[in-house]
């Protein structure tokens, strides 16, 4: 599942035989007290309606009542993360975040940055050692793959492949979900697109990706708004391509009105990761240590797993029995993902430059 990256990013000898979380050897009551003397935990880019993170922030908040949680600009991109990191290296108040969840190809330009610090959970034996950095500066969280979010109010007939989104039945229909230049979902999006045209992995998809978008966006399909499932629902942009866990939400949200259908994509099925890590200059480290903890503890996985999201443990999980059944089956089927395709860091990193680069000479649309 996890043969996403075929570089070196396996855990040595060594680590593997690290089984303590704390490596300044702290036991979990020294981090939980340590984490409730600095009182405040800041977050940066989790709406509450991704990935179930208004559940999980109420989960850690009811766990941990002494610990306050600063959500910054819950819509910002991965690159907006980053960002704030760099302007916030002196900063050490309330605009300083002090935990990140990013693109995975962001982890690695992160830790070369020397934006993010390391730190190990102490389930950390349990995520796939080709989704974590092996010296613990970053580590999968979640994964998902590119979907279409179908307001069936306006759209009869969803479109079943990429080719189907070029039709004029779908004029002034088709968004991303953030700016192609910035967020990790929305490059995906168009990285997912060149790939269903049969170009080769990386820069070529990314390329391909552009070209697509450029016809889309010259046929007058192409509605250049970051969209959520408000403007779905408003028919600003009726079909919008988007995380299936985001979609799933929405749909869940809307609660039929309008009603939503989810599509994956027969082909071009892009398989993201999303990482986490702590800023290198966070000004509440001992909360982020435990705002890890709980993430990647059972109760924080099943928490993403509510929200549609594949937890990074999910193998882990069901093969201890610990996905409640029910859960389980409120997941699109297996079917559905078994074209998806698992990006490296290599190709994530070529097809990003390409598509951040060229945007807007290729494609020309400012998406806001």
């Amino acid at each position: 599942m996890f043969s996403f990256t075929g570089k070196v990013l396996s855990l040595t000898a060594a680590s593997l035989m690290v089984t303590s979380a704390i490596a300044s050897a702290q036991s979990m009551d020294e981090l939980v007290a340590a984490a409730k003397k600095e009182g405040q935990l800041t977050t940066i880019a989790l709406p509450h309606d991704w990935c179930g993170y208004g559940a999980v922030i109420a989960g850690f908040k009811a766990k941990y009542p002494e610990i306050t949680v600063n959500e910054l600009n819950p819509d910002a991109g991965s690159s907006d993360e980053v960002e704030a990191i760099k302007a916030n290296k002196d900063n050490k108040g309330p605009q300083a975040p002090d935990v990140i969840d990013v693109g995975l190809s962001y982890g690695p330009q992160a830790k070369a940055d020397g934006l993010i610090q390391p730190y190990k959970v102490s389930t950390w034996d349990s995520i796939p050692d080709s989704a974590k950095d092996a010296e613990g500066y970053w580590y999968g969280d979640y994964y998902g793959v590119l979907a279409f979010e179908v307001n069936k109010d306006l759209v009869k007939e969803a479109p079943a492949d990429w080719a189907d989104l070029l039709k004029p039945e779908f004029a002034n229909s088709v968004a991303l979900a953030g700016d192609p230049r910035a967020s990790n979902q929305a490059i995906q999006g168009v990285y997912a697109a060149g790939l269903s045209k049969g170009a080769e992995a990386g820069a070529k998809a990314g390329e391909a990706g552009l070209e697509f978008f450029k016809e889309l966006n010259a046929k007058g399909n192409f509605v250049p708004v970051i969209g959520k499932s408000a403007t779905l629902a408003q028919g600003q942009t009726p079909i919008l391509i988007t995380w299936d866990y985001n979609a799933l939400a929405g749909r869940d949200t809307l609660n039929g009105n309008p009603p939503v259908e989810v599509i994956v994509p027969k082909t071009g099925v892009v398989a993201g990761v999303y990482v986490q890590a702590i800023s290198a200059y966070a000004p509440h480290p001992n909360a982020a240590k435990l705002w890890m903890e709980y993430l990647y503890s059972d109760e924080g996985q099943l928490g993403w797993l509510k929200g549609y999201c594949h937890p990074i443990r999910f193998n882990d999980l069901a093969k201890k029995g610990a996905i409640p059944k029910d859960l389980l089956d409120k997941l699109p089927p297996a079917a559905a993902y078994e074209a998806a395709v698992f990006p490296t860091l290599d190709e994530q990193a070529a097809s990003k430059e390409a598509i951040t680069k060229s945007w807007d000479a290729v494609v020309g649309a400012n998406v806001q």
